[in-house]
């Protein structure tokens, strides 16, 4: 990965295309989240639903705190032990910020900022949120490698991004939406990092 990779990156997000990409885990599918035909031909790769729940992903923590500011506390106190890192955190999200990316509940968002480093950590130099999801056809396994990526989704977007061999492991999914309230969390799906370490890493 390179500085030119990263604004080839940029530039076909800024046009609502669709990128192939790798991240801390598996290779995704990022779009701009705004964009309603670059939301509806992602989801179209993947065969899923085009109102299904996605992540927005941030490449920098600061930035996505600043954007989303009306966040608690202690909700911002527990995305800053949290990330980054190989997690998905859903919030609450009463601005409705990102509605595309919400599904049927636009007060609920999930987040991603990834820990990028050796290879990948040019991808950190990316300073704008991206609408992402797996790289996989609904229901197929995650993808470690640019070649494992189902030939019809390759084909199907505008631009493909070769990190090498990933780790494989999809992210944690952990549900904050009523930690700000009562300090509540529920790990709703145990991946990259386990569920004892999520509790271990929350604030008290």
């Amino acid at each position: 990965m390179t500085g030119d990779d990263v604004e080839t990156f940029r530039r076909c997000i800024a046009v609502g295309g669709v990128a192939l990409f790798p991240s801390d885990t598996v290779y995704g599918l990022a779009t701009d989240p705004e964009s309603k035909e670059g939301v509806r031909r992602l989801f179209a790769l993947k065969g899923s639903p085009p109102d299904r729940p996605a992540a927005v992903m941030f490449f920098d923590l600061a930035l996505a705190l600043a954007a989303l500011a009306e966040l608690g506390p202690r909700t911002r106190e527990a995305l800053a032990a949290l990330l980054p890192g190989p997690l998905t955190l859903l919030v609450e999200n009463p601005a409705r910020r990102f509605p595309l990316a919400c599904g049927a509940d636009p007060e609920r968002l999930g987040v991603r900022v990834p820990a990028l480093d050796g290879p990948l950590e040019p991808m950190t130099q990316a300073r704008w949120p991206v609408l992402q999801s797996s790289a996989n056809p609904a229901g197929a396994g995650d993808a470690r490698r640019l070649g494992d990526v189902d030939g019809a989704i390759r084909d199907g977007v505008d631009l493909q991004l070769d990190g090498g061999e990933l780790p494989g492991i999809a992210s944690t999914v952990v549900d904050l939406t009523r930690y700000e309230a009562d300090g509540e969390h529920r790990v709703l799906r145990e991946g990259a990092v386990s569920a004892a370490a999520v509790t271990a890493r929350l604030p008290v």
